[in-house]
């Protein structure tokens, strides 16, 4: 299941608007995910010190459980999310090409209806109206960022080692920090149409070395990030949702001017069908739960 789930989150990496975190918030992995990676480097640190020292029975120690479970956990989910990349960026790049309104009005459609359930995320461990205010300082800082700064760096055709290795940074802060864009970050940066096409055609000189960043980046940011959530969970999360809602307008460009035809029906259509999928797909967990507790209670 995990597998599968981590298919469909390998789409948040790619799709314009939508974020592979926001959909492990969704699938109710975001927490796991980034305890079992943090847990994962502390005890490989462990591990390898007790190694060195040359203890015995490291094989039983409480290190080797935790890395063994953990490993069971995340395997399948970044397997998932690696064939999610492969498999949607293909059919992403044709889509944007082909019928890009209509796709960009689908991505709105997918975000606008995650936002309760990123909303109620915030509000889980307490909240008062002073939190409005980070909201709205990351929502501004996210604005400026991915909307009116596109134009700060130019686009990279012909990457060099280390751009290809922010590349891989960039994507895995998509992936740890729920509601920053990977495509928003990319497009600032210049690198989204070089990730879009290197995905699409395998090219391994800029692949290899963005895999390399992306490792890097997912440790380092998920060690961030599960420090600042277990000492301030409600701060930290207020801020990711100014920063998720700060995309939204980045979602849509020229090629979604509106008028009185047939392609604005469609589109508007589109992103009603993904709206009200995503309000569904947002509740998957909650419809699991409340089927749960009836098996349970029926025992």
């Amino acid at each position: 299941m995990n597998f599968i789930k981590g298919i469909v989150i390998g789409l948040g990496a790619i799709a314009p608007g939508l974020s592979g975190s926001v959909l492990l918030v969704i699938f109710g992995l975001y927490q796991k995910t980034i305890t079992a990676i943090s847990s994962t480097v502390k005890s490989v640190f462990s591990f390898a010190r007790k190694l060195l020292k040359k203890e015995k029975n490291l094989k039983h120690s409480q290190e080797a459980k935790t890395i063994w479970e953990n490993i069971k956990f995340l395997v399948p989910l970044i397997a998932g999310i690696g064939i999610g990349v492969i498999l949607f960026s293909k059919f992403i790049d044709f889509l944007l090409n082909s019928f890009e309104m209509q796709t960009r009005f689908a991505f709105l459609g997918f975000i606008l209806g995650s936002i309760p359930l990123f909303y109620k995320e915030v509000k889980k461990e307490g909240f008062s109206k002073r939190y409005y205010l980070i909201i709205a300082a990351a929502f501004l800082g996210g604005t400026f960022l991915f909307n009116f700064n596109r134009d700060l760096f130019p686009e990279v055709t012909n990457p060099n080692f280390l751009q290809s290795i922010v590349l891989g940074l960039a994507v895995a802060a998509s992936y740890i920090v729920p509601g920053v864009d990977s495509a928003a970050i990319l497009s600032a940066l210049g690198l989204y149409n070089l990730w879009v096409s290197s995905l699409a055609n395998l090219d391994l000189t800029v692949l290899v070395p963005a895999a390399l960043g992306l490792v890097m980046g997912v440790l380092v940011v998920s060690f961030i990030i599960n420090k600042l959530i277990a000492a301030c969970y409600t701060l930290t999360f207020s801020f990711i949702f100014g920063l998720f809602l700060s995309v939204v307008p980045s979602v849509m460009n020229e090629s979604c001017a509106v008028g009185m035809n047939a392609k604005t029906a469609i589109s508007v259509a589109i992103m009603i069908v993904s709206f009200v999928l995503s309000l569904l797909f947002s509740n998957i967990e909650k419809f699991k739960e409340k089927r749960e507790s009836k098996a349970s209670k029926s025992k």
